[in-house]
Protein backbone atom coordinates (compact mmCIF):
# COMPACT_ATOMS: atom_id res chain seq x y z
CA UNK A 1 0.00 0.00 0.00
CA UNK A 2 1.28 3.33 -0.50
CA UNK A 3 1.18 5.20 2.64
CA UNK A 4 3.12 8.76 1.69
CA UNK A 5 -0.63 10.21 1.79
CA UNK A 6 -1.90 13.63 1.38
CA UNK A 7 -4.44 15.14 3.95
CA UNK A 8 -6.24 18.71 2.74
CA UNK A 9 -6.57 20.51 5.67
CA UNK A 10 -8.66 24.24 6.08
CA UNK A 11 -6.02 25.56 7.80
CA UNK A 12 -2.62 24.87 6.10
CA UNK A 13 -3.59 23.74 2.85
CA UNK A 14 -1.87 20.00 1.93
CA UNK A 15 -0.04 18.24 4.65
CA UNK A 16 1.49 14.80 3.65
CA UNK A 17 2.26 12.20 5.72
CA UNK A 18 5.67 11.51 6.55
CA UNK A 19 6.33 8.20 6.83
CA UNK A 20 5.00 4.42 6.34
CA UNK A 21 4.88 4.52 10.74
CA UNK A 22 2.84 7.17 11.22
CA UNK A 23 0.22 6.12 8.41
CA UNK A 24 0.01 2.95 10.48
CA UNK A 25 -0.55 5.29 13.33
CA UNK A 26 -2.98 7.55 12.17
CA UNK A 27 -4.83 4.35 10.52
CA UNK A 28 -5.32 3.26 14.02
CA UNK A 29 -8.48 2.55 15.77
CA UNK A 30 -7.45 4.43 18.41
CA UNK A 31 -6.44 7.29 16.39
CA UNK A 32 -9.26 7.45 13.98
CA UNK A 33 -11.69 7.71 17.36
CA UNK A 34 -10.26 11.34 17.67
CA UNK A 35 -12.65 12.09 14.89
CA UNK A 36 -15.79 11.93 17.20
CA UNK A 37 -13.69 13.98 19.91
CA UNK A 38 -15.06 17.75 18.80
CA UNK A 39 -11.93 20.00 19.86
CA UNK A 40 -13.57 22.51 22.10
CA UNK A 41 -16.06 20.18 23.52
CA UNK A 42 -19.62 22.30 23.74
CA UNK A 43 -18.26 25.76 22.43
CA UNK A 44 -20.56 24.51 19.02
CA UNK A 45 -23.31 25.76 21.60
CA UNK A 46 -21.95 29.38 21.03
CA UNK A 47 -20.00 29.70 18.09
CA UNK A 48 -21.43 26.83 14.97
CA UNK A 49 -18.65 26.77 13.29
CA UNK A 50 -16.55 24.94 16.43
CA UNK A 51 -17.03 21.08 14.77
CA UNK A 52 -13.78 20.20 14.61
CA UNK A 53 -12.27 17.34 16.23
CA UNK A 54 -9.06 16.23 17.80
CA UNK A 55 -8.18 14.78 14.94
CA UNK A 56 -7.76 17.58 12.96
CA UNK A 57 -5.58 19.30 15.59
CA UNK A 58 -3.55 15.93 15.79
CA UNK A 59 -2.45 16.77 12.26
CA UNK A 60 -2.71 20.03 11.87
CA UNK A 61 0.25 19.81 14.97
CA UNK A 62 2.36 16.99 12.90
CA UNK A 63 2.41 19.50 10.01
CA UNK A 64 3.37 22.51 12.05
CA UNK A 65 6.31 20.18 13.83
CA UNK A 66 7.24 19.02 10.40
CA UNK A 67 7.95 22.57 9.85
CA UNK A 68 9.40 23.85 12.80
CA UNK A 69 12.10 20.68 12.96
CA UNK A 70 12.65 21.71 9.31
CA UNK A 71 13.64 25.07 10.35
CA UNK A 72 16.16 24.02 12.74
CA UNK A 73 17.57 21.83 10.55
CA UNK A 74 18.14 24.63 8.33
CA UNK A 75 19.66 26.63 11.03
CA UNK A 76 22.20 23.81 11.51
CA UNK A 77 20.63 21.96 14.29
CA UNK A 78 21.41 18.36 13.77
CA UNK A 79 18.32 16.47 14.29
CA UNK A 80 18.82 12.74 12.98
CA UNK A 81 15.30 11.30 10.67
CA UNK A 82 14.80 8.81 13.93
CA UNK A 83 14.52 11.56 16.07
CA UNK A 84 12.11 13.55 13.50
CA UNK A 85 10.13 11.14 12.99
CA UNK A 86 9.80 10.08 17.08
CA UNK A 87 8.87 13.60 17.79
CA UNK A 88 6.15 13.92 14.54
CA UNK A 89 4.57 10.83 16.80
CA UNK A 90 5.31 12.75 20.11
CA UNK A 91 3.26 15.47 19.07
CA UNK A 92 0.67 13.35 17.01
CA UNK A 93 -0.31 11.61 19.63
CA UNK A 94 -0.04 13.98 22.17
CA UNK A 95 -3.68 14.31 22.83
CA UNK A 96 -4.71 10.90 21.95
CA UNK A 97 -5.85 10.32 25.80
CA UNK A 98 -8.63 12.84 25.94
CA UNK A 99 -12.54 11.35 26.44
CA UNK A 100 -15.70 12.80 25.41
CA UNK A 101 -16.03 16.32 25.01
CA UNK A 102 -12.44 16.93 25.92
CA UNK A 103 -11.70 18.68 28.46
CA UNK A 104 -15.48 19.01 29.88
CA UNK A 105 -15.61 15.92 31.45
CA UNK A 106 -11.96 15.30 32.07
CA UNK A 107 -12.14 15.02 35.98
CA UNK A 108 -16.17 13.45 36.29
CA UNK A 109 -16.16 10.07 33.66
CA UNK A 110 -12.80 9.74 35.68
CA UNK A 111 -11.80 10.14 39.14
CA UNK A 112 -8.52 12.48 39.34
CA UNK A 113 -6.63 11.36 36.09
CA UNK A 114 -5.62 13.39 33.86
CA UNK A 115 -5.84 13.52 30.28
CA UNK A 116 -1.42 13.29 29.58
CA UNK A 117 -1.67 10.22 32.04
CA UNK A 118 -4.12 8.21 29.67
CA UNK A 119 -1.99 9.76 26.38
CA UNK A 120 1.00 8.30 28.13
CA UNK A 121 -0.01 4.27 28.83
CA UNK A 122 -1.85 4.99 25.09
CA UNK A 123 1.44 5.68 23.60
CA UNK A 124 2.97 2.74 25.74
CA UNK A 125 0.45 0.40 23.85
CA UNK A 126 0.73 1.40 20.66
CA UNK A 127 4.58 0.76 21.64
CA UNK A 128 3.94 -2.70 22.25
CA UNK A 129 1.68 -3.22 19.42
CA UNK A 130 4.35 -1.68 16.84
CA UNK A 131 6.99 -3.61 18.12
CA UNK A 132 8.57 -0.77 19.97
CA UNK A 133 8.93 1.27 17.02
CA UNK A 134 7.57 4.14 19.85
CA UNK A 135 10.54 3.69 22.56
CA UNK A 136 12.19 7.58 21.50
CA UNK A 137 8.71 8.76 20.93
CA UNK A 138 7.97 7.64 24.69
CA UNK A 139 10.68 9.21 26.21
CA UNK A 140 10.26 12.20 24.33
CA UNK A 141 6.80 12.49 25.52
CA UNK A 142 8.08 11.90 29.16
CA UNK A 143 10.87 14.62 28.65
CA UNK A 144 13.43 11.81 29.54
CA UNK A 145 15.03 11.66 25.69
CA UNK A 146 18.43 13.80 26.25
CA UNK A 147 17.95 16.06 23.93
CA UNK A 148 15.52 18.45 25.88
CA UNK A 149 14.41 20.81 23.70
CA UNK A 150 12.51 17.97 21.39
CA UNK A 151 10.39 17.72 24.37
CA UNK A 152 9.66 21.51 24.82
CA UNK A 153 8.35 21.56 21.31
CA UNK A 154 5.92 18.69 22.33
CA UNK A 155 4.96 20.23 26.18
CA UNK A 156 6.09 23.71 27.03
CA UNK A 157 4.30 27.56 27.24
CA UNK A 158 5.42 27.63 23.74
CA UNK A 159 4.89 24.49 21.97
CA UNK A 160 3.42 23.00 18.37
CA UNK A 161 0.13 21.98 20.38
CA UNK A 162 -0.50 25.86 21.30
CA UNK A 163 0.47 27.06 17.93
CA UNK A 164 -2.02 25.20 16.47
CA UNK A 165 -5.14 24.91 18.50
CA UNK A 166 -4.86 28.99 18.31
CA UNK A 167 -4.79 29.03 14.89
CA UNK A 168 -7.25 26.28 14.48
CA UNK A 169 -9.80 27.56 17.24
CA UNK A 170 -9.71 30.82 15.85
CA UNK A 171 -10.69 29.75 12.11
CA UNK A 172 -13.07 27.53 13.20
CA UNK A 173 -15.04 29.77 16.04
CA UNK A 174 -14.43 32.99 13.98
CA UNK A 175 -12.83 34.78 16.51
CA UNK A 176 -9.88 36.98 14.68
CA UNK A 177 -8.35 38.04 17.76
CA UNK A 178 -6.71 34.84 18.38
CA UNK A 179 -4.86 34.70 15.38
CA UNK A 180 -1.54 34.29 15.52
CA UNK A 181 1.99 33.95 13.57
CA UNK A 182 2.43 30.64 13.53
CA UNK A 183 4.02 30.46 10.58
CA UNK A 184 6.45 33.30 11.71
CA UNK A 185 6.85 31.98 15.33
CA UNK A 186 8.25 28.78 13.95
CA UNK A 187 10.72 31.31 11.39
CA UNK A 188 12.30 32.74 14.38
CA UNK A 189 12.80 29.18 16.74
CA UNK A 190 16.69 28.19 17.22
CA UNK A 191 18.18 25.89 19.84
CA UNK A 192 20.98 27.59 22.05
CA UNK A 193 22.71 24.93 25.15
CA UNK A 194 19.76 22.58 23.93
CA UNK A 195 16.96 24.53 24.97
CA UNK A 196 14.30 25.99 22.80
CA UNK A 197 14.79 29.59 22.18
CA UNK A 198 12.94 32.59 20.11
CA UNK A 199 15.38 34.82 18.54
CA UNK A 200 15.06 38.65 19.55
CA UNK A 201 13.29 39.86 16.40
CA UNK A 202 10.41 37.26 17.07
CA UNK A 203 9.65 38.93 20.47
CA UNK A 204 6.47 40.71 19.12
CA UNK A 205 5.45 37.91 17.60
CA UNK A 206 5.66 36.11 20.72
CA UNK A 207 3.65 39.36 22.65
CA UNK A 208 0.85 38.35 19.92
CA UNK A 209 0.64 34.65 20.90
CA UNK A 210 0.51 35.27 24.42
CA UNK A 211 -2.22 37.98 24.19
CA UNK A 212 -4.43 36.16 21.39
CA UNK A 213 -4.01 33.31 24.10
CA UNK A 214 -5.47 35.51 27.19
CA UNK A 215 -8.49 36.98 24.36
CA UNK A 216 -9.08 33.27 23.30
CA UNK A 217 -9.51 31.93 27.01
CA UNK A 218 -12.05 34.60 27.81
CA UNK A 219 -13.88 34.96 24.58
CA UNK A 220 -13.67 30.91 23.68
CA UNK A 221 -12.32 28.74 26.29
CA UNK A 222 -14.04 30.34 29.51
CA UNK A 223 -16.44 31.84 27.36
CA UNK A 224 -19.86 32.34 29.58
CA UNK A 225 -22.01 29.96 27.58
CA UNK A 226 -19.24 27.44 27.10
CA UNK A 227 -18.85 27.12 31.16
CA UNK A 228 -22.44 26.90 31.86
CA UNK A 229 -23.33 24.11 28.90
CA UNK A 230 -20.67 22.48 30.42
CA UNK A 231 -21.50 22.36 34.07
CA UNK A 232 -25.00 20.90 32.93
CA UNK A 233 -23.20 18.64 31.45
CA UNK A 234 -21.53 18.03 34.45
CA UNK A 235 -24.35 17.57 36.33
CA UNK A 236 -26.03 15.08 33.94
CA UNK A 237 -22.76 12.72 34.20
CA UNK A 238 -22.89 12.88 37.90
CA UNK A 239 -26.69 11.81 38.15
CA UNK A 240 -25.82 9.00 35.60
CA UNK A 241 -23.72 7.51 38.25
CA UNK A 242 -25.17 8.21 41.08
CA UNK A 243 -28.76 6.29 39.93
CA UNK A 244 -26.21 3.63 37.98
CA UNK A 245 -23.67 2.64 41.10
CA UNK A 246 -27.46 2.90 43.57
CA UNK A 247 -28.69 -0.19 41.31
CA UNK A 248 -30.93 1.77 38.84
CA UNK A 249 -30.77 0.10 34.71
CA UNK A 250 -30.14 2.89 32.62
CA UNK A 251 -29.21 3.03 29.51
CA UNK A 252 -25.28 3.32 28.39
CA UNK A 253 -22.99 1.70 25.82
CA UNK A 254 -20.99 -0.88 27.17
CA UNK A 255 -17.79 1.53 27.05
CA UNK A 256 -20.15 4.37 29.00
CA UNK A 257 -21.28 1.75 31.27
CA UNK A 258 -17.92 0.77 32.87
CA UNK A 259 -17.61 4.63 33.93
CA UNK A 260 -21.10 5.07 34.91
CA UNK A 261 -20.58 1.80 37.15
CA UNK A 262 -17.14 2.22 38.93
CA UNK A 263 -14.90 5.16 40.21
CA UNK A 264 -11.96 5.05 37.59
CA UNK A 265 -8.30 6.16 38.74
CA UNK A 266 -5.18 6.06 37.56
CA UNK A 267 -4.03 2.86 38.97
CA UNK A 268 -7.38 0.65 37.62
CA UNK A 269 -5.80 1.72 33.86
CA UNK A 270 -2.40 0.04 35.06
CA UNK A 271 -3.66 -2.66 36.82
CA UNK A 272 -7.38 -3.58 35.27
CA UNK A 273 -7.30 -5.41 32.34
CA UNK A 274 -9.32 -3.71 29.62
CA UNK A 275 -9.90 -0.57 31.41
CA UNK A 276 -7.54 1.36 28.79
CA UNK A 277 -9.12 -0.37 25.89
CA UNK A 278 -12.52 0.52 26.77
CA UNK A 279 -12.14 3.95 27.45
CA UNK A 280 -10.55 4.07 24.27
CA UNK A 281 -13.74 2.89 22.90
CA UNK A 282 -15.45 6.04 24.70
CA UNK A 283 -15.72 9.46 22.46
CA UNK A 284 -18.53 11.99 22.06
CA UNK A 285 -21.43 9.12 20.39
CA UNK A 286 -21.73 7.82 23.66
CA UNK A 287 -22.69 10.65 25.54
CA UNK A 288 -24.61 12.12 23.09
CA UNK A 289 -26.13 8.67 22.19
CA UNK A 290 -26.96 8.55 26.12
CA UNK A 291 -28.34 12.21 26.73
CA UNK A 292 -30.93 11.72 24.03
CA UNK A 293 -31.86 8.16 25.99
CA UNK A 294 -31.87 9.85 29.76
CA UNK A 295 -34.29 12.78 28.28
CA UNK A 296 -36.97 10.13 28.54
CA UNK A 297 -35.71 8.13 31.72
CA UNK A 298 -38.45 8.39 35.13
CA UNK A 299 -35.63 10.12 36.78
CA UNK A 300 -36.93 13.64 37.06
CA UNK A 301 -33.38 15.37 37.78
CA UNK A 302 -32.02 13.57 34.84
CA UNK A 303 -34.52 13.52 32.33
CA UNK A 304 -34.93 17.41 32.99
CA UNK A 305 -31.23 18.11 32.96
CA UNK A 306 -31.01 16.35 29.54
CA UNK A 307 -34.00 17.94 27.78
CA UNK A 308 -32.33 20.95 28.94
CA UNK A 309 -29.03 20.43 27.10
CA UNK A 310 -30.72 18.85 23.91
CA UNK A 311 -33.14 21.90 23.80
CA UNK A 312 -30.32 24.76 24.19
CA UNK A 313 -31.95 25.68 27.66
CA UNK A 314 -28.74 26.72 28.95
CA UNK A 315 -28.53 28.02 32.78
CA UNK A 316 -28.31 31.80 32.96
CA UNK A 317 -24.64 32.71 34.60
CA UNK A 318 -23.19 35.09 36.19
CA UNK A 319 -19.57 36.49 36.04
CA UNK A 320 -18.62 38.37 39.03
CA UNK A 321 -14.91 39.72 40.51
CA UNK A 322 -15.87 38.41 43.98
CA UNK A 323 -17.11 34.65 44.73
CA UNK A 324 -20.44 33.97 46.01
CA UNK A 325 -20.73 34.33 49.84
CA UNK A 326 -21.45 31.29 51.77
CA UNK A 327 -25.37 33.14 52.44
CA UNK A 328 -25.68 33.91 48.83
CA UNK A 329 -24.50 30.12 48.00
CA UNK A 330 -27.45 29.31 50.48
CA UNK A 331 -29.98 31.67 49.19
CA UNK A 332 -29.44 30.12 45.20
CA UNK A 333 -29.41 26.16 46.72
CA UNK A 334 -32.61 27.16 48.50
CA UNK A 335 -34.56 28.79 45.55
CA UNK A 336 -34.30 26.15 43.88
CA UNK A 337 -35.20 23.74 46.04
CA UNK A 338 -38.32 25.80 46.46
CA UNK A 339 -38.98 26.18 42.82
CA UNK A 340 -38.37 22.99 41.65
CA UNK A 341 -40.29 21.25 44.81
CA UNK A 342 -37.16 18.65 45.64
CA UNK A 343 -35.01 17.67 48.28
CA UNK A 344 -31.74 19.91 48.60
CA UNK A 345 -30.07 16.72 47.38
CA UNK A 346 -31.83 16.56 43.82
CA UNK A 347 -31.34 20.41 43.46
CA UNK A 348 -27.58 20.27 43.95
CA UNK A 349 -27.49 18.88 40.28
CA UNK A 350 -29.60 22.40 39.02
CA UNK A 351 -27.04 24.76 40.08
CA UNK A 352 -23.16 25.70 39.99
CA UNK A 353 -20.84 27.87 41.62
CA UNK A 354 -16.70 28.18 40.78
CA UNK A 355 -13.98 29.95 39.73
CA UNK A 356 -12.74 30.84 36.38
CA UNK A 357 -9.25 32.00 35.73
CA UNK A 358 -7.04 32.94 32.97
CA UNK A 359 -2.92 33.33 32.81
CA UNK A 360 -1.61 34.15 29.00
CA UNK A 361 1.99 33.57 30.56
CA UNK A 362 3.32 31.81 33.85
CA UNK A 363 6.75 32.86 34.37
CA UNK A 364 7.93 30.41 37.27
CA UNK A 365 6.96 27.45 35.08
CA UNK A 366 8.76 26.44 31.94
CA UNK A 367 10.14 29.53 30.54
CA UNK A 368 9.62 31.03 26.94
CA UNK A 369 13.50 32.10 26.42
CA UNK A 370 14.96 34.63 23.88
CA UNK A 371 17.89 34.67 21.87
CA UNK A 372 19.77 38.08 22.24
CA UNK A 373 22.06 38.71 19.27
CA UNK A 374 24.95 38.77 21.30
CA UNK A 375 24.06 35.28 22.20
CA UNK A 376 22.87 36.14 25.81
CA UNK A 377 19.48 34.08 26.75
CA UNK A 378 16.81 35.55 28.89
CA UNK A 379 13.17 35.02 29.90
CA UNK A 380 10.76 36.88 27.36
CA UNK A 381 9.29 39.32 30.42
CA UNK A 382 12.44 40.56 31.31
CA UNK A 383 13.80 40.63 27.27
CA UNK A 384 12.41 44.13 26.32
CA UNK A 385 10.19 46.80 27.88
CA UNK A 386 7.10 44.76 27.04
CA UNK A 387 4.66 45.29 30.04
CA UNK A 388 1.65 43.93 27.83
CA UNK A 389 4.09 40.44 28.72
CA UNK A 390 4.72 41.29 32.54
CA UNK A 391 0.58 42.25 32.37
CA UNK A 392 -0.44 38.68 31.09
CA UNK A 393 2.00 36.86 33.61
CA UNK A 394 -0.35 38.20 36.00
CA UNK A 395 -3.48 35.20 37.01
CA UNK A 396 -6.77 37.02 36.39
CA UNK A 397 -9.69 35.15 38.55
CA UNK A 398 -13.40 35.41 37.73
CA UNK A 399 -15.70 33.50 39.68
CA UNK A 400 -19.35 32.17 38.69
CA UNK A 401 -22.75 30.87 39.65
CA UNK A 402 -25.08 29.68 37.09
CA UNK A 403 -28.93 28.34 37.37
CA UNK A 404 -31.72 27.67 35.37
CA UNK A 405 -33.00 30.23 33.81
CA UNK A 406 -36.94 29.81 34.76
CA UNK A 407 -35.59 30.71 38.09
CA UNK A 408 -35.68 34.18 39.27
CA UNK A 409 -33.48 35.09 41.86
Amino acid sequence: MNKKKIINDPVYGFITIQSGLIFDIIDHPYFQRLRRIKQLGLTELVYPGAHHTRFHHAIGAMHLMTETLENLKSKGVDISEEEMEATLIAILLHDIGHGPFSHALEHTLLKDVNHESISYLTLAKLNEDLNGSLEMSLQIFQGKYHRKFLNQLVSSQLDIDRLDYLKRDSYFTGVSEGTIGAERIIKMLNVKDDQLVVEEKGIYSIENFLSARRLMYWQVYLHKTSVSSEKMLISIIKRAKHLTQRGQDIFATPALGLFLKQEIKTEDFQKEDGVLETFLALDDYDIWGAIKVWSHFHDTVLSKLCEMLLKRELFKIEITPEPASEDEIKQLALTVERSYGMPSSDAEYFYSTGQLSNNAYISTDQKIMILSKSGQVQDVGEAADLPNIKAMSKIVRKYYRCWPKDISL
